[in-house]
C-alpha cells in the first residue's frame, strides 16, 4: 500500500513545542527569581543552584545507563528539576543534602516510576519534603549574614507584624527563590504568553487560597494579613510553577480547576491549623494523589454520547 494511503496513530495534530523547548521556557522564567536569589542571598545561593541541577542530571543519566534506556537529559526536564529544587530550600542548608535531595527527585520520585511523564508527585517538591523529614533543622533554618530573623509567616503565627512591601520585594527570609513575588509573577507571565501555563490551575489555587484565609484565618477582612499569606511561604511559586506541572496536574479543564480547588483548601488547612506555618509543598503533593480520581469524574464525554441514558417518557 502507498504511504500517502498509511494512517499513523492519534494524535494527527502535532505541535512544533517539544519538552525541550517547553523546559526551556520554564528556565527561562525561573531566572528572574534565580537571580534575584542570588543576589539576595550572596554566592552560596548559586553553589546551591549548580548542586542540585548537577545531582540531578547526573542521577538521570546514570539511571538510564544501568538500566540501558534512551539518554533523555537532553529533555531539560532533569534541569527544571534541580532549579525548582534549589529555589525551594533555604540558602543554608549544607550542599551534600542539596545533592541528595536532587538524586531522591530524579531516582525515587522520577525514574523508578518509569521517567518523565511517569511520576505521580512533583519530582522538586517530592524531595524537598524528603529532606523536610529527614533534615527537618536544616530545612528550616533561615538565618543568614544578612536575615536573622523568622520568615514573615512563622512570625505572623507569633503574633508579630510584617512588612508586606518587603515580601512583594524580597527583602525577607525564605527559601532562595520564595522571598520576591514581583521577579516569581514576572516569570509567570511570560510563561504565561509562551503558552506553557494557562490561568485555570494558578486562579483557582490562589483564589480559594484567599477565601478560606479570609473565611478561617482567624483575622476577618484583614487585608494587610491576607497580602501577607498571599505574598508567603512559596504560594506564588507553587501556584505557577508547580502546581502546573504537566505530569502531576489533570489534563481536563475542569479538572485542573478541582485540583486548583483542592490545593487552596489544602494549602489553607495546613497554615491555619497545622503546625508548619507554610504547607504550599504538602498541599500540592496531596493534591498530586488525587489526580486520577479528579480526571476520572471531569473527563468531557466524547461527541455523540451521553454519560447516564436518559429514561423514557412514561415510565418505562
Amino acid at each position: 500500500m502507498s504511504d500517502f494511503y498509511h494512517v499513523s496513530s492519534s494524535p494527527h495534530v502535532r505541535s512544533k513545542d517539544t519538552t525541550g523547548r517547553i523546559m526551556l521556557y520554564v528556565i527561562i522564567a525561573l531566572m528572574p527569581a534565580s537571580l534575584f536569589g542570588i543576589f539576595n542571598f550572596g554566592f552560596r545561593a548559586l553553589l546551591l543552584i549548580l548542586v542540585t541541577i548537577a545531582a540531578c542530571v547526573a542521577s538521570e543519566w546514570v539511571f538510564n545507563k544501568i538500566v540501558h534506556k534512551k539518554d533523555t537529559i537532553t529533555d531539560l526536564s532533569a534541569v527544571v528539576t534541580g532549579l525548582l529544587l534549589a529555589l525551594n530550600l533555604p540558602v543554608t542548608l549544607p550542599w551534600w543534602e542539596a545533592a541528595l535531595g536532587g538524586v531522591f527527585a530524579i531516582v525515587v520520585v522520577k525514574c523508578l516510576f518509569g521517567g518523565l511523564g511517569q511520576n505521580f508527585m512533583n519530582p522538586a517538591l517530592g524531595a524537598r519534603c524528603f529532606l523536610l523529614i529527614a533534615f527537618a533543622a536544616d530545612m528550616t533554618n533561615f538565618v543568614t549574614d544578612t536575615y536573622t530573623g523568622a520568615t514573615p509567616l512563622a512570625a505572623m503565627r507569633n503574633g508579630e507584624a510584617v512588612n508586606t512591601m518587603d515580601m512583594l520585594i524580597g527583602r525577607i527570609s525564605g527559601t532562595i527563590g520564595e522571598t520576591s513575588v514581583i521577579a516569581v509573577l514576572i516569570g509567570a507571565i511570560f510563561m504565561i504568553l509562551m503558552g506553557v501555563i494557562d490561568l485555570r490551575i494558578p486562579a483557582s489555587y490562589i483564589v480559594t487560597f484567599a477565601v478560606f484565609m479570609l473565611l478561617f484565618g482567624g483575622h476577618g477582612f484583614d487585608l494587610n494579613y491576607l497580602t501577607a499569606q498571599l505574598c508567603g511561604g512559596g504560594l506564588m511559586l507553587g501556584a505557577f510553577f508547580m502546581a502546573t506541572d504537566y505530569v502531576t496536574s489533570p489534563i481536563t479543564p475542569g479538572g485542573q480547576i478541582v485540583f486548583g480547588i483542592c490545593c487552596g483548601i489544602l494549602t489553607g488547612l495546613f497554615r491555619t491549623f497545622g503546625a508548619n506555618a507554610e504547607g504550599v509543598s504538602f498541599a500540592i503533593i496531596l493534591s498530586n494523589l488525587f489526580v486520577p480520581m479528579i480526571e476520572k469524574y471531569t473527563i468531557p464525554a466524547a461527541f455523540g454520547q451521553v454519560r447516564k441514558a436518559k429514561k423514557q417518557e412514561g415510565g418505562r
